[in-house]
């Protein structure tokens, strides 16, 4: 990484890829994450020492999917197709067609998910904002995930007050 002032330069080529794929191997991608590259810190914003934002580069193998069916409470996240074609599906099972050049927002609460339905790779760049918290819903089991924990929660419905007094 190179240091002008403050500012921070990297090639991409410096980046390491990180693998994901679940136990079944559905949802699998390949990811470089440039925020961390450039000093930014897993989870944590500006009032920790990290960026206000991260940025990633993603690649998605045809025929998979990048992650369950979710929506965020808190962050925002924005996509940029660089190449390949895609499926996006949002909640309702909408679905809508990507191709490069799209450019998609995601606000709290929209529930969202990318299959790449084609030949080629499809490949995006996220761009999510950071919050001190956030709680993730799988929409579909209603499993929820805890930001900063990195922790899969069951939740039952029960009285506010219940096991508190």
């Amino acid at each position: 990484m190179a240091t002008v002032g403050g500012m921070r330069k990297i090639h991409l080529s410096a980046v390491p890829i990180e693998h994901r794929q679940s136990p079944k191997g559905r949802f699998e991608l390949e990811r470089q994450h440039v925020s961390l590259a450039l000093g930014g810190l897993k989870d944590k914003g500006p009032w920790a020492g990290g960026h206000p934002f991260d940025i990633e580069l993603t690649k998605l193998a045809p025929g998979k999917v990048n992650f369950p069916m979710h929506s965020h409470a808190a962050q925002t996240e924005f996509y940029i197709i660089l190449s390949g074609t895609g499926l996006l599906r949002g909640e309702d099972d909408r679905q809508e067609r990507l191709v490069a050049g799209d450019h998609l927002i995601y606000h709290p609460g929209d529930a969202h998910q990318i299959e790449n339905d084609g030949s080629e790779p499809l490949i995006f760049y996220v761009i999510s904002d950071h919050h001190p918290a956030d709680v993730g819903t799988y929409t579909r089991t209603g499993k929820r995930w805890l930001s900063p924990e990195r922790r899969v929660v069951v939740v039952e419905d029960t009285d506010y007050y219940a096991e508190e007094e």
